[in-house]
């Protein structure tokens, strides 16, 4: 139980690696001060020796002072917060090189100069057999899947799948995804996308959410098929989407208030609300077995008001310019 999360702090020519097991809730609103209050939040939580896993680690960042750089990932995130998330970060980390850690862990070993794999067990990646499309017949899919047909044409399906979940399937999904029935297109901007080309043999993948795994292209019964990765660019796939299946066209301004009301409120303390129950008395003759890092709570440095200042109005300024978009 937890939202762990891993720091690395990088200042000097040396790395250090901290850990929260409650900070993944609330590493966004960690980050969106900017670099002088997140490395203070972040250097709060416990030093550790170890590389959490992707399997436990739920939210990442990786604040490199020396080369000005920011790697960070969040499993729980909608389209929708990443991307008032990042329009946010661009204002409040002025003239540094800020990206999303798509392949999780994996890229904050990679800009350390250490494998990919360092936090990953071998044969990590599950590649299934398909048996079914998991399509959604409701208007909010998790992804958008689109399949160029014999014929030239393109047709698209909303997914209940995360984009990696459609490659882990290899290619025999293609098929049971070629006779699926319609789905509506979808009202809320969908988390990330798969195109499949089989003419051309090119997969081509968006995602505003963790993608692990994807550098190690070919990834299982994709030998011979080519990855075209586009970060969180949609674009490339909204301009391949039918005429009658488009992406929604939403403003920012609702997810950078959902934002600034975050900001001004404390988040919950899980571990206050954990340690009650792990003092009740269990049915006779069992013991409770609690992990003590549960009971720490994730208590962030505050920012200073100087900084809290400057992120309302880079919030104010980014409300305004999108109502006005």
């Amino acid at each position: 139980m937890g939202a762990r999360a891993q720091y690395v702090i990088v200042e000097n020519g040396t790395w250090h690696r901290h850990y929260s097991h409650w900070g993944a809730n609330g590493i966004i609103n960690d980050l969106l001060p900017g670099p002088a209050a997140a490395t203070r939040c972040f250097r709060a939580g416990r030093e550790i020796d170890e590389w959490l896993d992707d399997v436990w680690c739920e939210g990442a960042a990786l604040v490199d002072h020396d080369r000005r750089v920011l790697l960070w990932c969040a499993s729980s995130i909608d389209w929708d917060e990443y991307a008032a998330a990042r329009a946010v970060l661009a204002r409040t980390w002025p003239g540094w090189d800020v990206r999303f850690a798509h392949d999780g862990l994996g890229d904050l070993t990679h800009h350390l100069g250490l494998d990919r794999d360092v936090s990953r067990s071998p044969g990590w990646f599950e590649a299934f057999e398909p048996d079914r499309f998991a399509y959604s017949e409701g208007t909010d899919p998790r992804s958008v899947v689109s399949l160029r047909l014999p014929d030239g044409s393109v047709r698209a399906w909303g997914s209940l799948w995360e984009p990696v979940g459609h490659v882990a399937g290899g290619p025999a999904l293609i098929d049971l995804i070629a006779a699926s029935p319609r789905t509506p297109a979808p009202a809320e901007m969908p988390d990330g996308g798969v195109h499949f080309d089989p003419q051309a043999r090119t997969v081509s993948l968006w995602s505003a959410r963790t993608v692990a795994g994807i550098h190690d292209w070919p990834l299982p019964r994709w030998e011979g098929w080519a990855l075209d990765f586009r970060g969180d660019d949609h674009t490339h796939q909204s301009a391949l989407l039918p005429a009658d299946f488009p992406f929604p066209r939403l403003s920012l301004a609702p997810a950078l208030r959902r934002l600034g009301g975050r900001i001004a409120t404390p988040q919950p303390d899980p571990a206050a609300l954990l340690a009650p129950a792990t003092a009740a008395p269990g049915p006779e003759g069992t013991t409770a077995v609690v992990n003590p890092d549960a009971l720490t709570p994730h208590d962030p440095v505050a920012p200073t008001p100087a900084e809290l200042t400057a992120l309302r109005t880079a919030l104010d300024t980014l409300i305004a310019e999108s109502e006005t978009a």
